[in-house]
């Protein structure tokens, strides 16, 4: 069997699904850089904590595998979390040699504050002008664009 014929055949419309996908999440993301102010915490920042509040304590290296960046980007993140008091480090106890992070309490205030522009601005937007059908279909959507972004 060649590997054209192992290869199951693609779904009609899955290539347009990824070109609307990639031009509408560039759109999200340049609109969410116009919103965000200089004051609040940057994409990074709220993704690195949102992450320890989901998933829980975590070294630097794993974060950074799960953002798909390097460990020194994702240390820079992190430096300024702890500058602002958000995120703390604690020997990792299987290996003293890493840390683990963890969120401070104020890190955990930060995360579920709302105070965030950004989500207010789309929390906004989505009461405003979308039907309760549409922001469920939203909401069901996020995960699978979060599986997505994870399997790139």
């Amino acid at each position: 069997m060649s590997e054209a014929e192992s290869r199951p055949a693609e779904v009609p419309g899955v290539r347009e699904t990824a070109n609307r996908l990639r031009m509408a999440i560039g759109a999200f993301k340049r609109r969410i850089q116009e919103v965000t102010t200089v004051d609040e915490l940057t994409n990074p920042q709220l993704t690195a904590l949102s992450r320890l509040d989901r998933l829980g304590p975590m070294t630097i290296s794993d974060l950074a595998r799960r953002e798909q960046i390097t460990p020194q980007a994702m240390g820079a993140t992190i430096a300024s979390l702890e500058e602002l008091g958000l995120v703390s480090r604690s020997p990792d106890a299987t290996d003293r040699r890493r840390s683990t992070l963890s969120l401070t309490p104020d890190g955990e205030v930060a995360v579920h504050s709302g105070r965030n522009a950004v989500v207010d601005k789309v929390t906004a937007v989505l009461q405003d002008s979308f039907a309760d059908a549409d922001i469920e279909t939203l909401s069901a959507a996020a995960p699978l664009i979060e599986r997505l972004a994870e399997l790139l």
